[in-house]
């Protein structure tokens, strides 16, 4: 192989050490800031002795993307909606939330024709809040999400491609917005934005931890494919007793409120979904003989999405049982796990138990979960868990998984395809990508960067690039589109056209901006110099 495929090749390959798997630690006291004066959070990567006694696969992926935030454009709808009438908790609240209702009402006073801003947005607020209290919250951190930076607000996917519940409030945008402008939002956000990095501050070292615990008690480093982000957003304008948490194709987010509470449980249980999913997809083959356990749970509690999706439900039982397996302290009574394992039989994560009997040889073994997940799936009886289950007493109620898929169910080929690309199944994914591309269903531009990821792996650079290309004629989504950008320069650098180059560079830095660190950073080292092969990448001579 002549030496620029092999670094085309190795783009996706781990060649570039951007995307070699490592352990990310946030800012803490003790460590200089590195972005900005505000003292948001910094990531610092470091290779652990892990690394030598896995395999080197293992460490043949893309840097894992797991960071801890605050956003404006969260900040301003929560805001919005504080400004309505939101009051869930507001005395359990950080005194910021108050200071900035009382700064935001005083603005809306003083400016000449806020309230005629201000009027038809609340009324949509009210007309629009759900009879559960709980999912008024939700349905605007759905809507936040697809949004992109102020003051466009503009949504990172069609109407149709919303969020079942954000799709009610979509409208709630363009009132927004101009209340955003109206009022001098950005202003008050600028003015708080030291206030919130100190509020995140408290959960770096808290975070760190739970991700770092957690690969190493699954022995599985999180390997993240390019664009595979865990993202904890931080933001004091909601109810800081609820955790928002949501799935999107590979990326996973968790939206929180300060609290003396810090909820990391619900942050790692967003975090093994983050690690395991893929695995789920990897051996999807494993799941059909399993099926019959759902008309076992029909008449259980719990989501619906579980009743209806084998592997979903394989998946939620193996997170409570690493949950269980691994909660308190070795002192912690059996007796006490054991009856968590009963709440979950009558929740209808009826195969908990079996992963939480697996999980005790899985700990004596050093091989990780990545190995052991299949000898898993291989081991339930299911004569025996049939049975079991039918005698099962389900409760009246359960408590509501915190996951969420953030996408509409009809979308599921380049869900799918995104999946079995990370999973290593380039054949599957060129064929789900393909597909959704010819059926005009589901957003042009992320079937176009999948496959132009497949070429890539497939060592054609002429595909890659026209794929790429094609796909900045159609993205709406700024990582695709940043990252189209980054790969189009660093194929146009093996190229040795340079100017071409940098105009990519400096376009994929205009998208990024604040919210694609990793991408900004990748683009503004190509801005810097022109992309090189690492060494590890060249072929033997």
């Amino acid at each position: 192989m002549d030496l620029v495929s092999f670094a085309i090749w190795g783009l996706t390959r781990g060649f570039d050490p951007e995307f070699i798997p490592s352990y990310t630690v946030f800012s803490s006291p003790y460590l200089p800031a590195t972005e900005d004066s505000l003292g948001r959070s910094i990531r610092i990567t470091i290779v652990l002795s892990l690394a030598v006694c896995l395999p080197f696969p293992f460490f043949a992926e893309n840097q894992p993307n797991v960071s801890l935030d605050t956003s404006e454009t969260l900040f301003t709808v929560l805001t919005a909606i504080n400004t309505c009438g939101y009051d869930q908790e507001l005395n359990g609240s950080d005194p910021l939330r108050a200071q900035i209702r009382s700064e935001v009402a005083k603005a809306v006073q003083s400016t000449p024709g806020a309230q005629d801003a201000v009027a038809p947005m609340c009324e949509f607020y009210r007309e629009h809040q759900p009879p559960d209290s709980s999912r008024d919250l939700a349905q605007y951190v759905s809507l936040a999400l697809d949004l992109q930076d102020p003051p466009a607000f503009t949504p990172k996917v069609t109407q149709a491609e919303l969020p079942p519940e954000a799709v009610g409030v979509a409208a709630f945008v363009p009132l927004m917005q101009a209340f955003y402008q109206k009022v001098g939002l950005h202003a008050i956000w600028e003015r708080h934005r030291a206030r919130y990095a100190e509020l995140t501050d408290a959960y770096h070292a808290p975070l760190s931890k739970m991700t770092f615990d957690t690969e190493i008690y699954l022995k599985l480093p999180s390997s993240g494919y390019l664009g595979r982000d865990f993202q904890v957003y931080l933001d004091a304008m909601g109810a800081p007793g609820q955790v928002n948490a949501r799935n999107f194709a590979s990326d996973y987010y968790v939206v929180i409120s300060p609290s003396s509470n810090l909820k990391m449980q619900q942050i790692r249980h967003t975090y093994l979904h983050y690690l395991l999913d893929p695995l789920a997809l990897k051996n999807g083959g494993s799941f059909k003989r399993l099926e019959p356990l759902l008309d076992q749970v029909k008449s259980s509690p719990m989501d619906e999405a579980f009743k209806n999706n084998i592997s979903l439900l394989v998946t939620e039982c193996l997170v409570r049982a690493i949950e269980i397996r691994t909660m308190g302290t070795a002192k912690t009574p059996e007796a006490e796990r054991q009856k968590s394992l009963d709440e979950s039989d009558q929740e209808g994560y009826v195969l908990t138990r079996h992963f939480y009997d697996s999980l005790v040889k899985f700990e004596k073994d050093p091989a990780g979960m990545r190995a052991a997940y299949s000898e898993m799936l291989a081991g339930i009886d299911m004569g025996r868990e049939m049975k079991r289950t039918a005698a099962i007493q389900f409760a009246g109620d359960a408590a509501p998984e915190l996951l969420h898929l953030a996408r509409p169910k009809s979308e599921r080929l380049l869900l799918n395809a995104e999946r079995r690309l990370a999973a290593g199944d380039v054949e599957a994914a060129q064929k789900m990508a393909q597909q959704a591309l010819d059926e005009s269903q589901e957003d042009p531009g992320r079937a176009l960067f999948i496959l132009a990821q497949i070429a890539v792996r497939n060592r054609d650079m002429e595909g890659a690039r026209t794929y790429f290309e094609r796909a900045l004629q159609m993205a709406h989504e700024p990582k695709v589109i940043a990252w189209s950008h980054i790969y189009l320069g660093r194929i146009f650098d093996l190229k040795e056209e340079r100017d071409v180059a940098v105009d990519h560079y400096r376009e994929a830095v205009n998208v990024a901006g604040a919210t694609l660190p990793e991408a900004k950073t990748a683009a503004e080292r190509g801005i810097e110099q022109p992309y090189e092969p690492p060494a590890s990448a060249r072929p033997q001579q």
